[in-house]
């Protein structure tokens, strides 16, 4: 029954045209759609490709590399070394610690107070008389 009212509605489907088949620029027989065939897109298939890609195997300069950890300059460093301390290392640190001064530190860069100028115009506030 599906496949008859299938055949049916094609052959109705000829006939029968949607408006903007009927007049304007679409109902001209030299009328040329815009969409591209899949033909016209995809020439061929990524998995089928029309000849066999040629690779060099034979000498052992030439032969092609493809592996991505070789080249990969990222992971291309020496691993990071981490430390465990136990109670015994970080006895031995504090024992080895000196105490601090001042003279052990940089001097600070302000070391003179800053004298206000209160007769500065204005004064920097408003003066109610």
């Amino acid at each position: 029954m599906a496949s008859t009212m299938k055949s049916m509605f094609k052959a109705v489907r000829k006939y029968i045209k949607t408006p903007w088949e009927i007049t304007g620029p679409c109902s001209s027989p030299e009328y040329k759609t815009a969409i591209p065939t899949l033909k016209d897109v995809r020439v061929f298939s990524p998995a089928t490709p029309p000849t066999k890609a040629i690779v060099p195997t034979s000498d052992p300069e030439t032969v092609f590399d493809i592996e991505y950890f070789s080249r990969d300059q990222r992971r291309n460093r020496p691993p990071i070394r981490r430390t465990i301390l136990k109670k015994a290392d970080a006895v031995k640190m504090m024992k080895e610690r000196k105490s601090y001064s001042v003279p052990d530190f940089p001097p600070v860069y302000l070391t003179k107070t800053v004298q206000e100028d209160y007769n500065a115009r204005g004064g920097g506030y408003v003066q109610h008389k």
